[in-house]
C-alpha cells in the first residue's frame, strides 16, 4: 500500500511544501516571503496536490515545521496542520527545524536556524536549544544553515513518513525565546454586573 505525505513549513522567510510518496519526492516548492504566508499556504498546498493529480483525501498524514523561527509563521503552519488532521482524520506530525537540518548537515557542522538581530538558534548534543549571536555560535563549529525552505520541507516530509503511524498528539509550536510582542498596557474596561 502506498503512503502519501504532504509537508509544509512557514517558520522562516518562506512558504514551502513537499509531497512524498513511498519515500520519493513528487514535488517540492519554496517561495521566499517575509510576510503573507497565511494567505499563500493553502493555495500553495492545493497547487502541489493538483500538480501530482491527488486530493486531500489521498493523504495518509501531514508533516509540519514547528520551529524555532518566526512566531507568526510557526502558528500559521501548526494551525493549518492541526485543522487538516482533524478535518481529514489523519495524523499531523510536528518536526523541529533542528531535526530537519540534521538529516543533511555535513559532519563537523552545527545545524543553525537564523533568528533576528544576527542571532541563530542552535542545539548542541546533551544541551537544551539556545539562541546565540552568530559570532558566538561560529566559535563552537562551522554553522550549517539550509539554503531555502525546499531542503527543510523535504526533510520534514521524510521524518513525518517515519513517524506518522506512532503519532498520537497534535503538533505544537516549538519556541526557544519569548515573543517580541508585549501584552497591551491598556486597562481593560470595567465589567458591571446587572
Amino acid at each position: 500500500m502506498s503512503t502519501l505525505i504532504l509537508a509544509f513549513d512557514t517558520s522562516g522567510p518562506f512558504c514551502a511544501a513537499a509531497l512524498l510518496r513511498d519515500g520519493d519526492v513528487l514535488v517540492a516548492r519554496s517561495e521566499e516571503m517575509k510576510r503573507g504566508q497565511a494567505e499563500r499556504l493553502m493555495p500553495l498546498l492545493e497547487e502541489v496536490l493538483a500538480k501530482c493529480g491527488v486530493t486531500w483525501r489521498d493523504l495518509d498524514a501531514v508533516g509540519v515545521g514547528i520551529g524555532p523561527g518566526n512566531f507568526t509563521g510557526i502558528r500559521i503552519s501548526v494551525s493549518a496542520a492541526r485543522g487538516l488532521a482533524l478535518g481529514l482524520g489523519i495524523p499531523a506530525v510536528g518536526v523541529t527545524g533542528f531535526e530537519s537540518l540534521e538529516l543533511s548537515a555535513p559532519d563537523g557542522t552545527l545545524p543553525a536556524i537564523p533568528a533576528p538581530r544576527d542571532h541563530v538558534y542552535i542545539r548542541r548534543s546533551a544541551k537544551p536549544p539556545e539562541l546565540l549571536p552568530v559570532s558566538d555560535a561560529t566559535e563552537i563549529a562551522p554553522l550549517y544553515l539550509a539554503e531555502d525552505g525546499t531542503e527543510t520541507v523535504i526533510a520534514i516530509a521524510r521524518i513525518a513518513a517515519e513517524r506518522y503511524l506512532n503519532t498520537v498528539t497534535p503538533p505544537a509550536p516549538f519556541y526557544i525565546r519569548p515573543a517580541d510582542a508585549a501584552p497591551s498596557r491598556d486597562v481593560p474596561p470595567v465589567l458591571l454586573d446587572e
